[in-house]
């Protein structure tokens, strides 16, 4: 109950930004049924909203594996990062199921418990989020077929603004993140407007401004080791 608990206030969450997702899926073209299916085998907000304009597209397969894996490496860290705390209970097939839905904000609530984590836990943590997300898109994407046009445009924006809510705090604190989000934009456009490059598919892009922009983040901003005592 502790984790179903701790789930609520994340599921309800999801509930409205998977709402914006399921619209903006239905009006670039997926059926609502394509819209569900992809919420309930990929639950990651960016590698979905990335991966429809691919589909759409008809993108290859490696190419979209590709985006995946770029977007959602974070995902692999934060698992090795709770995989410390992890009670004796959570065999492998366990720990692969948590796997799945561990998200920002599960891991973010996961990590601060400060005890181990049993299954029992995990498991109600990530069932109402997992729920709320499909939930939402499922709504959003029938909303999607009956609200006005106007609306509907409208609302496909609401989850563009949850990423400015996500970039645009640390990016007003740490010099280094703004410079990154800038040096992606500025690749973006390239990749958008210069002729040669206007060839390259989406997927491609994406992958080669992360790329790109994280490399000379981090070259131009190492972060320091303590020195040894």
């Amino acid at each position: 109950m502790k984790g179903l608990r701790h789930g609520l206030a994340i599921g309800l969450g999801y509930l409205s930004v998977s709402f914006a997702f399921g619209m903006k899926a239905v009006a670039d073209g997926l059926t609502p049924l394509e819209a569900v299916l992809i919420s309930m085998t990929n639950l990651t907000s960016a590698g979905q909203v990335a991966a429809v304009p691919l589909i759409i597209a008809q993108s290859s397969l490696l190419e979209m594996a590709l985006t995946q894996l770029m977007i959602n490496l974070r995902y692999a860290l934060m698992s090795i990062s709770l995989s410390q705390k992890m009670g004796d209970d959570m065999n492998t097939p366990r720990r692969m199921l948590f796997a799945f839905v561990n998200t920002d904000e599960v891991f973010a609530v996961a990590a601060s418990q400060p005890e181990k984590l049993e299954h029992s836990y995990l498991y109600g943590l990530i069932t109402l989020p997992f729920v709320g997300w499909v939930m939402g898109t499922l709504l959003g994407a029938v909303a999607g077929q009956l609200l006005p046009e106007f609306v509907r445009t409208a609302l496909t924006f609401a989850i563009y603004g949850m990423f400015m809510a996500i970039i645009l705090p640390p990016a007003r604190k740490e010099k280094s993140v703004c410079l990154v989000v800038v040096l992606a934009v500025m690749l973006s456009c390239c990749f958008r407007y210069i002729p040669f490059l206007s060839g390259i598919s989406g997927g491609f892009v994406i992958i080669l401004c992360a790329v790109a922009a994280a490399g000379i983040g981090a070259w131009l901003f190492p972060v320091k080791e303590d020195a040894a005592p």
